[in-house]
């Protein structure tokens, strides 16, 4: 039978109140509940007629489920065919949310599930305004990673030990099964895409991909950004292969074993300067003291660095009396006191009468026929602040030094540049050059880093050089990929220009938004600091830089020509044919020209920074054919500040200049912050913190780890600030799982009491004028809700969706609404407009919650969709997805500034009212608040409050949840004395009066079915009751 919008039932559904929940066992709620519901319990005919014609709450929506079941149901639903469903159905604007690839080389962290259910949940709730949501999940296939895992598969430390076909395959398999997994594990995580449809991801391995990347290549060559050069760069000798600045990430914590270092000057060179060769007459040796934190660069020594305007000194050392004397910077001496120990001061020169002076070089001892004397040359880039105020230079190592010896004409050709490290870091024979025949063989073959820095140390200590030698912490740059230290030494590598675009870069990222806005200072300084790219590796598994080299004059052919040819041949046999195919397929007829011998050609190694690769993933977007970015949002970690975000935008610009546009690729960078654990510390395997998103889901075996389920790591993922950093720990989950619980519980109280499909199509709703305060007061703030959601999701600000969300649904409706309408939905007439009133409100907050908590929690908002549709529990995967109603925001007429300001005076009349009561129930004269009666005593002036409690008398019991309230002036108390009573009184806020409140027991009796006290004693019932039944 069913009774104004619900069956009636003695089947109880309860609502559990945070204080019950937080003190009560779960299997005790149902004993506490029935207890508190107006159930009967003497056992007769006309009691049990009594509670079935209760209109007690009914739904077949579970209090929980086992998401490894219910999730699973809903997954294909909710995620592949929505996807596909809202593509060819949404008529809404397009909405692009371009995915920056994640690597393919093993299972998913939680940074990995942080960053895809943040995306799902932009999607989703697009998806819910009717928009058309362009969204392709797209996986990182090449470089060094999945190359360690490939060489792994087959237990294989040194990739030089395999062919680079068998590991070009090793690492395609890799990748290629790490996709399929991690599309599983994302699928897990409730992702909406079409995981598995043509053209629905991309890879950067696939052949569409590549062929796309070296178009954009292509296109950057024929704008003269592309060039060679032999030079210093960054080098990884755990990658063995150079490394761009965002491949490196800086540790302040680096230790090094810096040593001073003497240097003989070369007394009778050629000095230009009469004040040196006077103030060094007479002296037997000069020697000018150098400090590095590199010793193994000393055999690439080309020079010495002092500043023209800085004074110098030639001091003797008061315990060293047979070193000679020691040439160092003036401003350096307190300093260097630990190193010289007491000095005294021969004389004062300045920098610029050193230059052109010449000195020997440091290893001839041991090389006589490399002797030549070396000059000391001017530079600006000589610090008092460090050192000893002369600095070593080797071009072949450092930055500085190789643009000084640029900008003086002492680098004629790649061949003068003294260089002696080679692939992995290690010294080379051409070292003997420098250091000798013997002294070289203690270097050859060791890395600079380790043995070989000590074997130069230990040449410095044989040839009484080396002054001191101590530790020296300080910040240093290391391979983010590896975690080991990097070098810089002199390689071939290609390079991007980026002077010439960078300009034009950060004019196209004003019209970019930035969330958090901060974050555009970090991604505006990297481009600016930045003057070129290195985009060479030296990798086996990647797209390659499809040059030409001629080996007899070692000059490389890379341009529009040569490209169109090479390309050409490549789109048709695949890009792994490079590799694989005859020089002579790959030289145009132009180059065959020039020398028909194709023994004097080679096809060039290097293959693209992987950064280049992901950096072109925005050419597979839509064009949008205007000037407007291709993509509407990019989300991903801070660190891709000097990644992905950079790299997208270099190559987006360095393409599009030539068209006279420069537009960036993107409207809205968003950022998140690492996952930590509990105590805010980096997850590693070493201090075994590592959560993983699948065991958080799925539960592990370990009864420790339960199975949440995806909707609540989600709702972990929009609670927290992702902007920063944040933590995960197993109590954080529980907080998630509790929170997500409350939310259930209460969308079931509310399918509860609104009845099932048949009877919803047939209920008589109560419109707004109609509805009583409280009721408008509900939707005042229900609409609130809703305006604070669609805002904050538009901005990105899912934390405080979810906050002002909870806040709702615990404050407003459980504490409130629900306690207070509880007696009205189980004991009134269906038809009785205060009960019509409560079902009407209850049913717009559901469809509010459903399309407010649906882009965060799909899965419950699917399985509260199904149950408003009438399926069971076992069909919930049929049928059309909740996303497939549009979000239609509630009406401005819900807007009810007044009723909220009246409602916020009521409360605090209740609070007061509620605090009487608890002082009753504490001293044990009542367990019930139907047990009690409330006077409310106005004062003779009138006030707004006064006249609102007087208009809303009738419904204040109901607020109160006790028997009667009586709204009385001081002359209407009467003289009765009950037998307790407690009294208070609040402020009128517009006048000076006190309006005063009484509780006191009720002065009915019990009424057996609705268990108010309001029946009169010669009565079988209180008179709704008896109105209620037939």
């Amino acid at each position: 039978m069913l009774l104004g919008g619900v069956r009636a039932t003695t089947t109880p559904l309860y609502c559990v109140t945070r204080a019950a929940r937080s003190t009560t066992r779960p299997h005790l709620l149902q004993r506490l509940f029935r207890s508190s519901a107006p159930l009967l319990t003497e056992n007769s005919d006309q009691n049990k007629r009594y509670a079935k014609s209760l209109l007690l709450p009914s739904t077949a929506f579970p209090q929980w489920t086992d998401p490894l079941k219910t999730e699973v149901l809903l997954r294909k639903k909710t995620c592949d065919d929505l996807y596909r469903w809202q593509w060819e159905n949404n008529k809404g604007p397009l909405f692009v949310l371009h995915d920056g690839p994640p690597y393919a080389n093993g299972d998913l962290h939680m940074g990995h599930a942080l960053n895809k259910i943040l995306k799902d949940i932009i999607n989703r709730y697009h998806v819910s305004l009717g928009r058309r949501v362009h969204y392709i999940p797209g996986w990182d296939c090449h470089g060094l990673p999945i190359e360690n895992k490939a060489l792994k598969s087959v237990q294989v430390d040194d990739h030089r030990v395999i062919s680079p076909a068998e590991l070009r395959s090793l690492a395609k398999n890799t990748a290629v099964g790490a996709v399929e997994n991690q599309k599983v594990e994302f699928r897990e995580l409730g992702i909406m895409a079409d995981w598995d449809g043509a053209g629905s991801t991309y890879r950067t391995l696939d052949h569409d991909y590549e062929m796309r990347q070296l178009r954009i290549f292509q296109k950057m060559v024929q704008q003269g950004l592309i060039y060679r050069h032999y030079r210093p760069v960054h080098y990884s000798p755990s990658s063995r292969s150079a490394l761009a600045e965002a491949e490196l990430v800086y540790k302040e914590d680096h230790v090094s074993h810096s040593v001073y270092v003497a240097f003989d000057m070369d007394l009778p060179s050629h000095d230009p300067s009469f004040a040196l060769q006077n103030l060094i007459a007479g002296e037997t040796k000069v020697r000018l003291l150098v400090w590095t934190t590199t010793p193994w660069t000393l055999t690439a020594n080309m020079g010495i660095a002092v500043h023209p305007e800085m004074t110098y000194v030639i001091i003797r050392c008061v315990e060293r009396t047979n070193e000679g004397a020691f040439l160092v910077a003036l401003d350096r001496l307190g300093t260097l006191s630990t190193v010289l120990g007491k000095v005294e001061v021969v004389a004062e020169i300045r920098g610029s009468e050193l230059t052109g002076a010449r000195y020997r070089p440091l290893f001839a001892a041991f090389a006589p026929d490399a002797s030549e004397s070396l000059k000391i040359i001017a530079s600006t880039h000589v610090s008092p602040d460090s050192g000893t105020g002369l600095v070593h230079c080797a071009p072949a190592h450092g930055a500085e030094d190789y643009n000084l010896f640029k900008e003086k004409n002492l680098i004629s050709s790649t061949s003068s540049i003294v260089c002696h490290v080679g692939d992995g870091g290690l010294f080379t024979s051409e070292v003997e050059h420098v250091v000798g025949k013997e002294a070289a063989k203690t270097l050859i073959g060791q890395p600079v880093l380790d043995g070989g820095s000590r074997s130069v140390v230990d040449l410095l200590k044989n040839m009484n050089r080396l002054i001191k030698i101590e530790r020296f912490k300080h910040r240093y740059p290391y391979d983010w990929k590896t975690d080991k230290p990097v070098i810089v030494t002199a390689t071939s590598q290609w390079f991007a220009n980026l002077d010439d675009i960078k300009e034009d870069a950060l004019n196209a990222l004003e019209t970019v938004t930035f969330y958090p806005q901060i974050s555009r200072n970090r991604l505006e300084s990297f481009i600016k600091s930045r003057s070129e790219w290195c985009i060479s590796r030296q990798r086996v598994w990647g797209v390659p830089i499809p040059s030409l080299h001629h080996t007899p004059t070692d000059k490389a052919y890379l341009d529009a020509r040569t490209l169109d040819h090479i390309l050409s041949v490549l789109d048709k046999r695949g890009i792994a044919y490079w590799w694989e195919g005859p020089i002579d397929d790959f030289l145009p007829p132009f180059l065959q020209e020039h020398d028909a011998n194709l023994s004097n050609w080679r096809k060039s190694t290097d293959t693209m920074d992987v950064w280049f690769d992901s950096g072109s993933s925005w050419s597979f977007l839509p064009d949008r054919k205007c000037a407007d970015p291709r993509a509407d949002v990019c989300l991903e970690g801070s660190d891709q500040h000097r990644g992905w975000f950079q790299s997208q935008l270099l190559t987006a610009i360095g393409t599009s200049k030539a068209e006279g546009k420069a537009v960036a690729p993107y409207s809205a960078l968003l950022t998140h912050g690492m996952v930590l654990d509990g105590a805010g510390k980096k997850m590693s395997k070493s201090l075994g913190n590592i959560m993983s998103p699948m065991i958080v889901v799925k539960g592990g075996v370990d009864k420790k780890q339960p199975a949440y389920g995806a909707d609540t790591l989600r709702l972990w993922a929009a609670t927290v600030e992702y902007w920063r950093d944040m933590s995960i720990s197993p109590k954080i989950l529980k907080q998630a799982s509790e929170s997500l619980r409350k939310i259930r519980n209460s969308a079931r109280f509310i399918l509860g009491n609104i009845g099932d499909a048949g009877a919803r199509a047939e209920f008589e709703s109560v419109p707004r004028d109609g509805l009583g305060l409280v009721d408008r007061y509900v939707m005042h703030e229900l609409y609130e809700l809703e305006q604070t959601a669609l805002n904050s999701y538009a901005q990105y600000n899912f934390p405080k969706v979810i906050s002002t969300l909870t806040n709702f649904t615990n404050i407003t409706l459980s504490s409130l609404y629900f306690d207070i309408t509880k007696d009205n939905l189980y004991a009134n007439s269906p038809s009785s407009l205060e009960r019509r009133s409560t079902v009407t409100v209850l049913q717009l907050v559901l469809d509010t919650l459903i399309h407010i908590v649906a882009p965060v929690l799909p899965h419950l908002a699917e399985e509260i969709h199904s149950t408003l549709r009438g399926r069971p529990s076992t069909e919930i995967s049929h049928g059309p997805s909740v996303f497939t109603r549009p979000w239609v925001p509630l009406s401005s007429e819900w807007h009810d500034p007044t009723a909220g300001k009246e409602m916020a005076q009521l409360l605090e009349v209740r609070s007061t009212v509620l605090g009487l009561l608890e002082q009753a129930r504490g001293k044990r004269q009542l367990s019930s608040s139907t047990e009690a009666e409330v006077d409310i005593i106005l004062p003779g002036v009138d006030s707004d409050l006064a006249s609102l409690i007087a208009r809303e008398e009738s419904f204040l019991k109901t607020l109160f949840i006790v028997s009667d309230v009586s709204v009385i002036d001081e002359g209407s108390l009467g003289t009765s004395s009950p037998r307790w009573l407690y009294m208070d009184a609040v402020p009128s806020p517009d006048s000076d009066e006190h309006i005063g409140i009484r509780v006191r027991p009720a002065t009915l009796a019990k009424c057996p079915r609705c268990w108010a006290y309001t029946r009169p004693n010669e009565d079988d019932l209180c008179p709704r009751c008896t109105h209620v039944l037939p």
